[in-house]
């Protein structure tokens, strides 16, 4: 007899859920089924013993008498299939003689199960058999008629009448059942509020110890107690309602955190055929049993999440589950935490790629709280991912979600990509250019200029070097770059997408953002068309104020990169930004003021070369008088603008003279800078800034009337001067509602007054009269 193998873990791991829910099913419906059939036949066996009972006994002559009619029936019948008796052998005929002589043959009960050949009993007798005898005939039970409406007819009324319907055994054994559990079942005792309280609290702390347990002993010894995984999983599972919410979220975020520290530092590829065939060492088998148990769970956890996150989604509640639709929502939510998580915890590890799929539409999803963990996840990935595999992939995702929901997606979808850690691209098809190959010297040249010796060595070296570059981990740099410009051709595709078929969707501000950043990196095949769409946008008036400020960076970006060797006059981009300059204010523009700012680094500082002398004067001018106009650190950055432009341009001390330069009259309302004569105007605004009630608002106006000195008594201190404008608009920001930098408290103030006022009385401040120090006095408690 062959003994059953028990199954390997292996196999275990590879049955599916399905099956195994199959095998318990089918275990239970036959334990059911045998229960059945010993119901039914106990049932017949109480009516046999009930029909015995009830029974009338018949004398022995009347039940043969009946029994005659048949006998003779059933003789005839018997006849006709008989053989006849000369055909018979004569022993056998001997035989039938001698039965037939005995009296047990006659009086045989023949409805017994006793065998042929049984000894008689000594002391048993007709009578005793014939108590033993049913005491009467099974008839059959009358049936129930139910009597229904008569019908009429010419013949007269007709009655009618149905049989009762009569229930079938299984149906009565049922309901046999029913009302005897029903009677054994003994009430459940009634407990408080409290009580259920305390006894939720156990078992809550029960679960809690037992996940503890199970995740210390993973982290312990991953190696041995990888099974005990499965055991962790299978409580996602939880069927108790009172904590089978809290349950599965614990086990959710347990069974993430024992990923991320048993995961390896690479991908885990399944084994071959030859390579399962293979025998190989002890800790060799125990590392790939290993590694099949974590990736077979890593895998089914994933998908756990996956369904938790559907069924929230399409409100599915299913019949064996114990959890309300309202407590979905906790639980999708506690799922996505996982796999953002997951996400940007493992970007090496297997089933990767499944988790972008998961997470990108995520990112447009209509809950404002799972959207922002998917958009921040992504970011965080993009921000750490120093090769680009993740990026490239997360990108391909992306692009194919807006194209295929038609560019009805949420404007966020797209400003990840301004994260993407994308400098340097392969802007030529060959690469060499940018990042030279490794090159060795030839055996001619190690001939001609090296000794034998130096050859000897040079030969060791080189063999050396071969044998790092191709073990080294990190890929090269020529791999980085393909990647990083594969991954920018699908941004770029998905930009130029949006401009042509949807330039009034609201993706428009984040595609003229993202063109403004990557806008150096793109190919000169494509300026003239993109300048083209953008001043087209600019011009026709749909844009908001942000969106036309992001078009004019976007332009000289373009322009100030590899469109220095174009033949292209932006004057169009210099005269739009030159106009709308005072639609800025110290309302809901003051934050666009960071983007004029960039726009104005890139116009001046990086295209310095090809600015005439008149439209810098102009901007100057413009600048100066934008700043008594707006917030205190949007004037910092702005007056930080103007000293570049006085430290750039020559003979911009010309707005510190009264004199005026040249013909005609400063013309402050004409949009056009070329025009406007800016040189015979002043820059007045200056004087009014220097009594500006921010302190570092006054350095700048001081230090741009001294005519913006690098050194002497007018310069700036080192924490101002080499700073940004863009760096000072942010570090001065007042978003909080408070005064940058802080303002001292009034205590410290009347600390000073009331210490002047005693050294005035003492006499140390000769100069200051006691009627005037009162009154320093008094105005200072007044304010």
């Amino acid at each position: 007899m062959k003994i059953p193998r028990v199954p390997s873990f292996r196999k275990l791991l590879r049955t599916s859920q399905i099956k195994l829910d199959n095998k318990l099913k089918n275990k239970q419906y036959k334990q059911k089924s045998a229960a059945k059939k010993y119901r039914k036949e106990q049932k017949k066996l109480r009516e046999a013993v009930r029909d015995a009972i009830s029974r009338k006994p018949f004398p022995l002559e009347d039940c043969k008498k009946k029994q005659v009619g048949k006998s003779r029936k059933w003789e005839e019948k018997e006849e006709e299939d008989a053989l006849p008796l000369d055909m018979m052998d004569e022993d056998d005929l001997k035989l039938m003689e001698d039965l037939a002589q005995r009296a047990s043959f006659l009086t045989r009960d023949l409805s017994s199960n006793e065998p042929v050949h049984v000894k008689k009993r000594k002391h048993e007798s007709v009578i005793e058999k014939y108590e033993k005898m049913p005491r009467r005939l099974q008839t059959e039970p009358e049936k129930e008629l139910i009597h229904l409406l008569p019908i009429k007819d010419k013949s007269g009324i007709i009655p009618q009448a149905v049989e009762k319907p009569v229930l079938n055994d299984e149906e009565e054994d049922t309901e046999d059942m029913e009302e005897a559990e029903d009677l054994n079942e003994e009430p459940l005792p009634v407990l408080t509020p409290e009580e259920m309280a305390a006894q939720r609290r156990q078992k809550l702390q029960e679960r809690k110890m037992h996940i503890a347990a199970l995740a210390s002993a993973i982290l312990s010894e991953p190696d041995s107690n990888i099974k005990k995984l499965k055991e962790l999983r299978a409580m996602l599972m939880e069927q108790d309602p009172n904590v089978a919410v809290i349950v599965r979220k614990l086990v959710m975020v347990s069974l993430m955190e024992i990923f991320k520290d048993i995961a390896p530092s690479y991908k885990i590829r399944p084994l071959t055929e030859a390579e399962k065939a293979t025998k190989v060492k002890k800790e060799t088998q125990k590392l790939r049993e290993f590694e099949e148990g974590l990736v077979s769970q890593y895998k089914f956890y994933l998908e756990n999440l996956e369904q938790t996150i559907k069924d929230w989604k399409q409100r599915k509640l299913k019949k064996s589950n114990v959890i309300s639709l309202k407590a979905y929502k906790g639980l999708a939510e506690v799922a996505v935490k996982c796999l953002c998580e997951l996400l940007v915890a493992l970007p090496h590890f297997n089933f990767h790629n499944n988790i972008i799929v998961l997470i990108v539409p995520l990112m447009n999803d209509p809950s404002k709280m799972i959207s922002e963990l998917c958009v921040e996840a992504v970011k965080k990935l993009f921000k750490q991912d120093k090769l680009g595999y993740a990026s490239l992939g997360v990108v391909k995702v992306i692009s194919g979600l807006v194209r295929g929901r038609n560019y009805d997606v949420r404007p966020e979808v797209l400003k990840v990509f301004l994260h993407l850690r994308i400098k340097e691209v392969e802007l030529q098809k060959d690469s060499e250019d940018i990042a030279p190959k490794k090159k060795f010297m030839t055996y001619k040249e190690k001939r001609k200029n090296l000794s034998r010796m130096q050859r000897k060595w040079r030969k060791a070296e080189e063999k050396l070097e071969r044998e790092l570059l191709e073990a080294e981990a990190s890929e090269s740099k020529e791999k980085k770059l393909k990647l990083h410009t594969e991954t920018l051709n699908i941004v770029f595709v998905t930009y130029f997408r949006i401009l042509k078929k949807a330039q009034k969707s609201p993706l428009l501000p984040a595609v003229l953002e993202g063109l403004a950043k990557f806008a150096h990196l793109i190919n000169v095949e494509f300026f003239d068309d993109l300048l083209i769409v953008l001043h087209s946008l600019i011009a026709s008036g749909d844009l908001s104020y942000r969106e036309s400020l992001h078009c004019v960076l976007s332009a000289f970006h373009i322009l100030s990169g590899q469109g220095d060797v174009l033949n292209i006059d932006p004057m169009k981009f210099y005269t739009h930004l030159y106009k709308t300059l005072f639609s800025l204010h110290a309302g809901g523009t003051n934050e666009d003021i960071g983007i004029v700012l960039q726009c104005l680094d890139v116009m001046f500082a990086k295209r310095r070369k090809q600015v005439s002398q008149q439209r810098a004067l102009a901007f100057l001018k413009r600048l100066s008088i934008l700043a008594l106009h707006v917030l205190p650190n949007s004037s910092v950055g702005i007056l930080a603008t103007n000293r570049i432009f006085m430290q750039t341009f020559p003979r911009m001390d010309l707005l510190l003279d009264n004199e005026s330069q040249g013909s005609g009259v400063y013309l402050p309302e004409l949009d056009e800078p070329e025009h406007c004569n800016a040189q015979n105007t002043a820059l007045w605004e200056l004087h009014l800034l220097q009594r500006h009630y921010h302190p570092t608002v006054q350095k700048f106006a001081s230090h741009l009337i001294a005519g913006a000195p690098t050194e002497g008594s007018g310069a700036l201190p080192l924490d101002l001067s080499q700073r940004s404008a863009t760096e000072l608009f942010e570090t001065y920001c007042m978003k909080g509602m408070t005064f940058n930098p802080p303002v001292a408290s009034v205590t410290s103030r009347r600390k000073v007054l009331f210490s002047s006022f005693d050294l005035v009385c003492r006499g140390i401040l000769i100069p200051v009269s006691i009627t005037s120090a009162l009154k320093w006095k008094f105005e200072g408690n007044k304010s």
